[in-house]
């Protein structure tokens, strides 16, 4: 839970376990993932790749179902704010298609959705706080427009907690969007 919206993988958390003095092997694990995944508790998103070898050697991002959840059972130290907004963000895509992933761009740079419409369109979303820094700002509007270039899309959004705009880039156009918005227009 503490994770949320942060990557893992099997042998960080077996790494992670070892630690705390527990010796559970990598099947154990791996096992309790699927578990949680198939009781619909947490959800792993793949790095979007066409390779499902890479994709599935690259570290996943994991998600819960609920943020009442994370927010009862996690210790509190690593979930914050930015984390609950992406899951609340990754839940409502999800009622929308099981075809989610995260993306890294050929700078490194990470997008935190692409998500495949039932019309088979793919939208590319970031998630953030806010845009209000400008490092910040700057980070997330290249991140996305580099992906949009790469991926030949023309249309990308950023979340926010309350930030609304439209931001013309080089290839196409992001739409910044309050969470309250992005909710209610993605059905």
């Amino acid at each position: 839970m503490d994770n949320t919206a942060a990557l893992y993988s099997i042998n960080n958390l077996t790494g992670y376990l070892k630690s705390l003095g527990h010796n559970a092997p990598k099947s154990a694990i791996a096992d309790c993932m699927e578990w949680f995944e198939d009781a619909y508790i947490f959800f792993t998103v793949r790095i979007f790749d066409a390779s499902l070898a890479r994709a599935n050697t690259n570290p996943k991002k994991i998600y819960c179902i609920d943020n009442a959840l994370v927010t009862s059972v996690s210790s509190a130290i690593l979930v914050n704010s930015g984390h609950l907004l992406e899951n609340l963000v990754f839940i409502t895509l999800r009622r929308i298609t099981p075809e989610i992933f995260y993306y890294k761009n050929k700078s490194g740079r990470e997008v935190d959705f692409i998500a495949q419409r039932q019309d088979r369109s793919r939208m590319l979303v970031q998630v953030c706080e806010s845009m209000a820094d400008p490092q910040t700002r700057k980070r997330e509007i290249t991140a996305l427009s580099e992906a949009m270039t790469e991926l030949s899309l023309t249309e990308g959004t950023i979340v926010t907690r309350k930030d609304d705009e439209q931001i013309q880039v080089e290839s196409g156009i992001i739409n910044v969007v309050p969470v309250w918005r992005f909710l209610l227009s993605e059905k």
